[in-house]
Order: structure tokens, then C-alpha cells, then sequence
């Protein structure tokens, strides 16, 4: 069973660090459930916690964004075995585009959206079965030119 994120303290743990995983429209924020707050656990059951940010900035209908959450939900419910223990929250990041997808309830926004959050969830799976080391790690650098030494002067 996937818990849901409630308090303000437990969205505020996990956003806290940068994005695991994302694609063009989401981002994947997660949190060891070890966090405390006060003295008591924030996340008192050993379990998958689930939380969702959708801004009105990115999606600005009301049933847009609720047929989001739902599909983003019914995903997570699908894989609640395979999901770590752990806190996760899936953030809308960029919009999807109004001339693409007219309608907010249309079978295609639902499809695209669904093959997004199943990439997304399929990575956090994936660190399940490594032993979650890859979401400890820190984000590779961007490649780069190689820094260059300046002559000394003497």
C-alpha cells in the first residue's frame, strides 16, 4: 500500500533536495524515511510514501490537474510492491501544451502522461532492486571543457 504525504513538514523534507529522476513534463524528488521533525518521525510508517505538486503556473484547470493526480496515483497504486520505502513526490515541472492536448480529460493527455510517470516510476523501481544506492548518489556533473592552468608567475 502507498501511504499519501498530508503535512507540510513531510512535502518540505523531500523537496528539500534536488530531483532523482525526470522527464520533459515531471520531476522525481525523494527522501530516505529516517527524517525527523521535533523529536518524532515524519514518516511514521515503514512503507511508500506518495506525495504530488501539480502549480496552477503549469497546469491552470482545475480538471486538468486532477486528471493528472489520478493518473499519477492509479500508476503508483499499479507498482505499490516494486516502490522503495521511501518518501516521493512527483512535481509538474512544465506545462502540457493547450494546442496538443485541447481537451484536459482527452485520452491523449492521459496516454502521455501515463507513459511520462511510467518512466519516472520504472527508475524509482529500478533503485529498489539496487539497493537504492542511486538515489544517494550525487547528480554527474555536466560535461565539460577541462579547467585550465595558468602559467605561475615566479
Amino acid at each position: 500500500m502507498v501511504q499519501r504525504l498530508r503535512s507540510k513538514q513531510q512535502f518540505q523534507a523531500v523537496m528539500a533536495g534536488a530531483p532523482v529522476a525526470k522527464t520533459p513534463h515531471f520531476a522525481l524528488h525523494r527522501v530516505a524515511l529516517d527524517a525527523a521533525r521535533e523529536g518524532r518521525p515524519l514518516f511514521p510508517v515503514a512503507d511508500a510514501w506518495l506525495g504530488v505538486v501539480l502549480p496552477k503556473r503549469w497546469a491552470r484547470r482545475a480538471v486538468t490537474r486532477n486528471a493528472i493526480r489520478r493518473q499519477i496515483y492509479e500508476a503508483s497504486r499499479e507498482r505499490a510492491a516494486a516502490l522503495p520505502q521511501a518518501a516521493l513526490v512527483v512535481r509538474l515541472r512544465t506545462e502540457f501544451s493547450r494546442k496538443q492536448f485541447v481537451s484536459a480529460t482527452s485520452d491523449a493527455l492521459k496516454r502521455a502522461v501515463r507513459a511520462e510517470l511510467d518512466q519516472l516510476l520504472d527508475r524509482a523501481c529500478a533503485a529498489r532492486s539496487d539497493g537504492a544506492a542511486r538515489f544517494r548518489a550525487p547528480l554527474a556533473p555536466a560535461a565539460g571543457p577541462e579547467p585550465m592552468e595558468l602559467p605561475r608567475a615566479v
